[in-house]
């Protein structure tokens, strides 16, 4: 079994994004999220919170050393680069983009993967999680 194929996750908050919060390259896709989602379909949660923490290793990802981020949409969960493109196709500008879903995994993962493995180096990070603006702390899961 492919432990990052999507997959059932009828439990857990509909429009949940699990992400890095001390990840700029994270942090850049929050905003861009926020940005791109007049309808506020989409909240976001911080693998370094308490809550967090405790949802990444129910889905399989490390807290410590994730490797994915994490959508919950339509009752299923979604990892690495299905993850990305599951929102992408949900966001109306960007609708269009989720047809990169008819690509194989297998092909777009080890993209994803390079990115996320050196995503501190090239993109930076923070020693401290993503502050959300007073307008969007409701957004934000805690």
């Amino acid at each position: 079994m492919d432990r990052w194929r999507n997959r059932p996750a009828e439990d857990a908050p509909d429009g949940l994004i699990l992400f890095d919060g001390v990840c700029l390259l994270c942090s850049r896709w929050v905003r861009f999220t926020i940005d791109w989602d007049p309808e506020m379909r989409f909240r976001f949660l911080s693998i370094q919170s308490e809550a967090g923490r405790r949802f990444a290793e129910a889905m399989g990802v490390s807290p410590d050393a994730p490797e994915t981020n994490v959508v919950i949409l339509h009752g299923r969960a979604w990892f690495k680069s299905d993850a990305a493109l599951t929102v992408l196709a949900e966001l109306r500008s960007t609708r269009r983009l989720g047809l990169l879903k008819r690509v194989p995994r297998w092909m777009r993962d080890p993209v994803y993967d390079v990115i996320a493995q050196n995503r501190y180096r090239l993109f930076g990070r923070s020693d401290v999680c993503m502050a959300p603006s007073p307008a969007d702390r409701a957004r934000f899961l805690s």
